[in-house]
């Protein structure tokens, strides 16, 4: 099913310039029992991503109430809301009028096993890297090449994940989540100042370490970090929390830090869906 514009149609102008150019942003919403988690968490950092691209941001309000109306009657789902500059003649310079395009899609959830959640995952470095740009980090914009690529460098279904590093090669992300080490009991993120998204996960993960005192670091982490850490686990809005038991030959044990984190994410989870 689908929302463009708030009427249910999906046929984009071929003019729109998230189609030509990549001109806007997405966010993608788990659906449980007819609610969007963690919607507002969503909306919130499109509508920030907007200001920095210059989108006239949709009111949140009239996103809100989109969001639920496709939602409601799904008791699992995937939503994905894509927001672009609309459309604009031939050549980047955008239009003087903007009349910025938002389409709301709804989608089967994607079967993940159990085990992933509970066992972990085995993971690899990517070969592709992520290129520097500061005005752009952080923001879930459409331009999603590298990760692309980099996703398309493995077919090997034992394989549930690829950890991206940047053209220095610093640890930034996964190809669909981001990531934490854990040393020494204490947390550690890299940061998202040069490039990468800042995932609603992340966010909330890190907001959970400071509220229980678990000590969480965001620095520049390296491949070595990573083969030195006690623990890994990668995070994103759907999938949750993954431990990662292996990645390349190096495995890694599931330890109490990333536990008591799974149990405080899932307390913390629950609240917001009973809020709702």
């Amino acid at each position: 099913m689908y929302l463009l514009n708030g009427e249910r149609k999906h046929c984009i102008e071929f003019s729109d310039r998230g189609f030509q150019y990549g001109d806007g942003l997405f966010e993608t919403i788990e659906i449980i029992n007819g609610i969007p988690v963690f919607l507002d968490q969503h909306l919130q950092r499109l509508h920030k991503g907007c200001i920095k691209l210059r989108i006239p941001p949709p009111a949140i309000e009239l996103l809100t109430d989109e969001a639920n109306q496709l939602a409601q009657g799904s008791d699992k789902a995937v939503l994905k809301l894509i927001v672009t500059r609309g459309s604009g003649g031939r050549g980047y310079r955008q239009p003087d009028n903007i009349q910025t395009t938002r389409l709301f899609s709804l989608h089967p959830y994607p079967h993940y096993p159990e085990k992933l959640s509970k066992q972990g995952i085995n993971a690899r470095f990517c070969d592709t890297r992520l290129g520097l740009n500061p005005s752009l980090a952080g923001i879930k914009h459409m331009n999603r090449l590298e990760q692309v690529m980099a996703r398309s460098e493995w077919s090997n279904t034992d394989i549930h994940e690829g950890i991206m590093m940047d053209i220095n090669g610093h640890i930034i992300e996964g190809t669909m989540s981001n990531i934490f080490l854990v040393k020494d009991n204490c947390l550690y993120t890299p940061l998202i100042d040069q490039c990468g998204v800042d995932g609603i996960l992340r966010n909330i993960i890190i907001a959970l370490a400071s509220e229980n005192r678990i000590p969480l670091v965001e620095k520049v982490l390296t491949k070595a970090d990573v083969f030195s850490a006690d623990e890994l686990f990668v995070t994103n809005s759907i999938v949750g929390i993954w431990s990662v038991k292996k990645i390349d030959t190096h495995s890694f044990i599931m330890s109490s830090v990333s536990e008591n984190i799974k149990q405080l994410f899932s307390v913390f989870k629950q609240e917001a869906i009973n809020v709702c």
